[in-house]
This record gives C-alpha cells, sequence and structure tokens, in this order.
C-alpha cells in the first residue's frame, strides 16, 4: 500500500507500510518516472504496519497522514492517528501533530488538497465508521 509523489521531473518517492519488525514507514525513490526503484528502507516515521497516505501540496510541501505509534500495545498501535508535514520533498519531516485519539483504532487514511487549498481527511474510526477533516491552509502546520 504505498502513497507516491513526484518531487522533481523524474523523481517519484514511494511511502509505504512495512512489517511489524521494521516498525517504521519505509521509502523508495526511483530517478526514471517510475522504470525502476531503489531498496525500501526504513525512515525515521514510527508506524505499526498500518496504512498512510500522503498528498504533495500545491506549495511543494507533503503531507502524510499514518500512525505515529508503535505495535507494542493492545490496539496494535493504531489507537492515535497523526499529520506531519514535510517542507523537503520527504527527507525530513516536522513533529506529528495528533489528529484523534478517542478512539481504539484508526486505519486506512486518504488525504488530497482541494483547489482552494483545503486538506481533507478520512480514516477509518474503530472499523465502524469514517471520520472526516477538513484543514483550511491557516490550520495545518507549517
Amino acid at each position: 500500500q504505498p502513497t507516491l509523489w513526484e518531487g522533481t521531473p523524474g523523481h517519484v518517492r514511494a511511502l509505504m507500510r512495512a512489517q511489524p519488525s521494521i516498525g517504521k514507514v519505509c521509502q523508495a525513490d526511483s530517478y526514471d518516472y517510475g522504470r525502476t526503484w531503489s531498496d525500501a528502507r526504513p525512515t525515521v516515521l514510527p508506524n505499526p504496519n498500518s496504512g498512510i497516505d500522503a498528498v504533495k501540496l500545491a506549495d511543494g510541501r507533503i503531507v502524510l497522514i499514518y500512525n505515529h505509534t508503535l505495535r507494542s500495545d493492545a490496539h496494535h498501535g493504531r489507537h492515535q492517528i497523526h499529520l506531519s508535514v514535510s517542507k523537503d520533498n520527504g527527507d525530513t519531516w516536522g513533529a506529528p501533530l495528533l489528529l484523534e485519539d478517542n478512539g481504539t483504532e484508526y486505519s486506512y487514511p486518504a488525504v488530497i488538497q482541494t483547489q482552494d487549498g483545503r486538506i481533507h481527511i478520512t480514516y477509518t474510526w474503530n472499523r465502524k465508521t469514517i471520520r472526516y477533516i477538513r484543514l483550511d491552509s491557516d490550520e495545518w502546520p507549517q
């Protein structure tokens, strides 16, 4: 379940979930428009082998929605959901912003930016319903 974006022409970056033993979001890069890829390698972002999603914003920043947790608890690390921003094409990430932690599981996030600049986020809540968050441009981390 990768999430991909093109940083510069031809350079496609992929972030993906990994085996629980890795405990991190993994990253791979292509410099030929996705024809060939580097080996996947762990990033600094913890993740309990849960789904992630990212979007490249109109201003070039990357927004990632994911569980910034480990798999070591009763809820398998999906008891919180976070947003993190990268200003350098995913080379480094800002401090995670906690979006929600009032349930037993948050999973399968999706994120887009609409033409009005707003960010729209969805994810499952306790595998029973879908949560939705809309962030205006002045509400997300810089």
